[in-house]
């Protein structure tokens, strides 16, 4: 079997024991950097696409097997909860046979689950499919930000990673907006096949698409070896902070997105499936804070970004709690600009920061941001139910709050050791 047919390296000696150059990384206009550019991006599309293919038709869902939000939203939260279990062992099997070949068996699993979950006879085994389909996605995040911070420049590095976060916008965006206008004149079953025919079509391109690395080197499947790199990354200070925003941010976008649909189908706006899907195209707006991250850092810095995207987050979180629909519009449009850019921000630092183990460090990331996705779909639907659509902003502003606090301390441990450099 060839390199390119594994994901290995095409230097001698299998899987790239020897390291590139460092002028063998791409960059903007460079070879391969379009094609790379634009096989990530397809990854996001699909990668979002399956994972939040329920989130739109959750009314429906509930509708069709008599169960409330709460239960309803396991169907996302089982997807997210695969990804967040599974993302570090993938991202192990990655070390060792490349990440090319593990995002394509991840996307080839993930797409297959997808074409059978239109078929599922109850809300238990949509729950239980929807839980594989996560565990198989696992293997493209962590992996696909590690292929970067390999292969790409560190100058390019956070503008590269703020595509595939884009493809992910992307993904979220036309999946949700498909299958609300396919399930208004089929049905919910049909809706999510169709994006599983698209996600095909998405893991195809990705795979003839994507350069074979170039700066891969394998590493080990040991358990030791393995639990003392995690180890190493959660005894990181930053890493852990990094971590930490993620899943808070997260939490954020899974609680609203979760809840929306069953808020904007209820008075004073009584909104059609097709019209609440459409309202998915504020992602668009992901789509465009993601790309730009790099600049916004490169203006503000890593915490300067963070804290505006924080306040972006909450002010339209706040905003969302009108009862006029261009409002709400107006604030998810702040939602979700505000998350996509913070996001870009957070996972853009994990790969900067980890210098060993970088699949792991990203993993971990992921992890930890897919759980915040899990909790803010099941603690945002909760909240919904008990206390309305307020319940589920309080939730994040909460969470938002704990982005700010974690931001200023991290700020303040920074001024304290250069101090103490400066000292020395």
């Amino acid at each position: 079997m060839s390199p390119a047919s594994t994901g290995a390296s095409t230097t001698v000696g299998a899987d790239a024991s020897v390291p590139a150059a460092p002028d063998s990384r791409m960059s903007p206009g460079g070879p391969g950097y379009r094609r790379m550019s634009l096989a990530l991006f397809l990854a996001g599309v699909a990668t979002f696409a399956l994972l939040y293919s329920t989130q739109a038709l959750l009314p429906l869902i509930s509708g069709e097997f008599g169960v409330a939000a709460s239960d309803a939203s396991w169907t996302v939260a089982a997807a997210t909860g695969g990804l967040a279990l599974f993302v570090l062992p993938m991202s192990a099997l990655s070390e060792r046979f490349g990440r090319r070949t593990v995002m394509t068996a991840s996307l080839a699993v993930a797409v297959t689950i997808g074409l059978l979950v239109p078929f599922a006879p109850s809300l238990g085994v949509l729950v239980a499919l929807r839980a594989l389909q996560g565990a198989a996605l696992a293997g493209l995040p962590a992996s696909a930000t590690a292929y970067l911070a390999e292969e790409v420049t560190p100058k390019a590095l956070v503008t590269a990673i703020g595509l595939f976060v884009a493809g992910n916008s992307v993904g979220g965006m036309s999946g949700r907006v498909i299958t609300g206008w396919v399930a208004q004149e089929w049905g919910w079953r049909v809706a999510v096949g169709v994006i599983g025919a698209i996600a095909v079509a998405c893991a195809v391109a990705f795979r003839v698409l994507l350069p074979a690395p170039r700066n891969f080197r394998t590493g080990s499947l040991r358990p030791r070896v393995l639990a003392r790199t995690v180890r190493d990354h959660l005894s990181n200070p930053l890493l852990c902070r990094l971590y930490a925003i993620g899943a808070l941010f997260m939490t954020v976008f899974g609680g609203v997105y979760t809840v929306i649909g069953y808020r904007l189908t209820e008075a004073p706006f009584s909104l059609p499936q097709g019209i609440i899907g459409s309202v998915f195209l504020v992602y668009l707006v992901g789509t465009v804070s993601a790309s730009t991250a790099g600049r916004l850092v490169g203006r503000l810095g890593r915490r300067g970004a963070l804290y505006a995207a924080g306040g972006t987050t909450a002010a339209g979180l706040l905003l969302s709690l009108a009862g006029s629909l261009p409002l709400v519009l107006l604030g998810l449009v702040l939602i979700t600009g505000g998350f996509f850019a913070g996001h870009a921000v957070a996972s853009s630092a994990v790969s900067k920061t980890a210098t060993r183990g970088r699949a792991q460090a990203s993993a971990l990331y992921q992890s930890a941001y897919y759980i915040g996705s899990s909790a803010g779909s099941t603690v945002g639907a909760i909240a919904f139910h008990t206390g309305g659509w307020a319940g589920t902003v309080g939730v994040g502003l909460l969470a938002v709050l704990g982005v700010v606090a974690i931001t200023v301390f991290g700020t303040r441990a920074a001024r304290l050791q250069r101090r103490l450099a400066t000292a020395a």
